[in-house]
């Protein structure tokens, strides 16, 4: 492991001899708090376990059954947890999906998973129960957190109505989570359960050692919507390496430092665009914090622009870590040392996943050749109720998201950009991560994001849209001091020929621009 690993800034003795596995913690260190939720009120081990227990045999209770589905729509709440450890060893799929879904998205996912029961935050109701009417979801099955609903089963009754003793038989459960993609409507990623007690999965330990986690008492701020992907599995994760766990719901930026601070948090999981508007603080707000715990701060789920990485690492120092991954699996890992000694690179693969770079025929191309970017997940999928999705995105047994890349002599992944994203001007590829990454270096943007413009002659054009820093001046010539800054750091033909300032660069809640929403109007 490179410089400011894991072990390289852990005391003496953490981490050595702890147990693995949440049920393994909960009975060595039953005291140790285990969440922190956003109100500051906090659950040790030993209780959180009872609660789950008793939550395990609730849903067995409302007839839920081994393979089934259990839905849930939750901000960042300890209900999330008790949810994903009770499912997780009564042989469930767990199905948490945004608490910012219209009535029409969440019925479709209730409908497509075939959710049994269905939980939902009380402040969510009235959204919710339209839904569940026309997906035909029984009121008994109905279970509302956080307080009480008219037509709703309240969870803690739910609870209170069942013992705090383990399951006779626990089976490994799972969970199956939406995936929007580029088109149609979100489609299920579902994994075989495997026929195995509960607690995490070697490939989920190497993963977690790979990107500087490991177990002991630490403490890891889950501050990122926790029913996407990669926060679900970090938090999660959390639990079962014996981490106390600190809920943040949409924290503004220098929150996090407090937050870190606060806890001396040692492990977070973020993405780029929280590291970009960390790092756009003023000097001296920053120094007001202590941020010297941390021991991994690690990043996913979009391209992390080169000068915004190693800013980060000059500032918390050699702990930034970076992983390539899919909602279908992950993929890479590259801790700071090799990352700055190979700029740019999203690491070498995870133990027991091999990946290719093949052309648009699909023949693997040699190192240093750009093309599209699959792997062999260790866990096979398939997409729920979707044969021909699951066929499209597989080749030979590999496995693409449609992202673009290259491998080195070495083995190590570059990746350039999305497939569906990529801007053909003239014949030649223009990749927007590159040139947002040279728009984002410039001290007057706060964000940026680049899209192709339909163009007569050319095909494509470059379009931009920039969302400048609170203070600068747009009407004193901006666009055109970023216009000469791209012209400084790229090719002529990779300038954005049309800026455009906007109030808001639109991006989900996983920090991916969405750049089907982007549309330049002065092109």
């Amino acid at each position: 492991m490179g410089v400011g690993g894991f072990g390289e800034r852990e005391s003496v003795g953490r981490g050595e001899g702890e147990p693995v596995g949440f049920g393994a913690v909960a009975g060595v260190w039953p005291g140790r708090v285990a969440v922190v939720e956003g109100d500051g009120g906090e659950v040790t081990y030993g209780e959180l376990a009872g609660r789950v227990h008793r939550l395990t045999r609730a849903l067995a209770r409302l007839g839920v059954r081994p393979g089934e589905c259990v839905a849930a729509m939750l901000p960042n709440s300890r209900a999330f947890f008790e949810l994903r450890l009770a499912t997780g060893q009564a042989g469930l799929y767990f199905t948490p999906f945004s608490h910012h879904f219209t009535p029409p998205e969440v019925e479709h996912v209730l409908v497509d998973s075939g959710a049994r029961v269905v939980v939902v935050d009380v402040g969510l109701v009235e959204v919710a129960g339209p839904a569940l009417d026309a997906a035909g979801v029984p009121v008994e099955r109905r279970v509302v957190w956080g307080g009480g609903a008219p037509g709703w089963v309240a969870y803690e009754e739910l609870l209170a109505a069942e013992p705090a003793t383990p399951p006779a038989e626990p089976r490994a459960g799972g969970v199956m989570l939406y995936t929007s993609g580029t088109t149609g409507r979100p489609k299920a990623v579902r994994r075989r359960l495997p026929a195995a007690p509960p607690g995490p999965s070697p490939y989920e330990l190497d993963f977690m050692a790979r990107c500087g986690v490991g177990p002991g008492p630490f403490t890891q701020l889950c501050a990122a919507p926790l029913y996407h992907a990669a926060p679900g599995l970090f938090a999660n994760m959390a639990l079962q390496l014996g981490h106390t766990v600190v809920l943040a719901e949409r924290p503004r930026t220098e929150d996090w430092l407090h937050l870190v601070d606060q806890h001396a948090v040692d492990f977070l999981f973020t993405v780029p665009t929280v590291l970009h508007r960390l790092l756009r603080l003023p000097a001296e707000v920053r120094a007001r914090y202590d941020t010297s715990s941390l021991r991994a701060v690690v990043h996913g789920a979009a391209p992390c622009p080169p000068d915004v990485k190693r800013r980060a690492i000059d500032w918390f120092g050699p702990v930034l870590y970076e992983f390539y991954a899919a909602t279908e699996g992950g993929v890479t890992a590259v801790d700071s040392a090799d990352w700055l000694a190979r700029p740019g690179t999203v690491g070498l693969p995870l133990a027991e996943v091999a990946v290719r770079v093949l052309d648009e025929d699909g023949r693997p191309l040699p190192p240093g050749e750009t093309g599209a970017v699959f792997f062999r997940p260790v866990i096979p999928f398939e997409y729920h109720q979707d044969v021909e999705k699951t066929r499209r995105a597989m080749c030979d047994g590999y496995f693409t998201a449609g992202d673009h890349g290259y491998l080195d002599a070495d083995g190590w992944l570059f990746l350039r950009d999305r497939r569906t994203d990529l801007i053909v001007s003239g014949g030649v590829n223009v990749y927007p991560a590159e040139v947002e990454a040279v728009l984002l270096a410039h001290p007057e943007v706060a964000d940026a994001a680049v899209v192709g413009v339909p163009d007569e002659e050319w095909g494509q054009r470059v379009g931009a849209v920039v969302r400048p820093e609170a203070g600068a001046d747009a009407a004193d010539g901006l666009v055109e001091r970023l216009v000469a800054h791209c012209r400084g750091a790229l090719a002529g033909f990779k300038v954005p020929r049309v800026i455009e300032l906007r109030a808001e660069v639109p991006r989900s809640e996983a920090g991916k621009v969405l750049r089907r929403e982007i549309r330049i109007t002065g092109a």
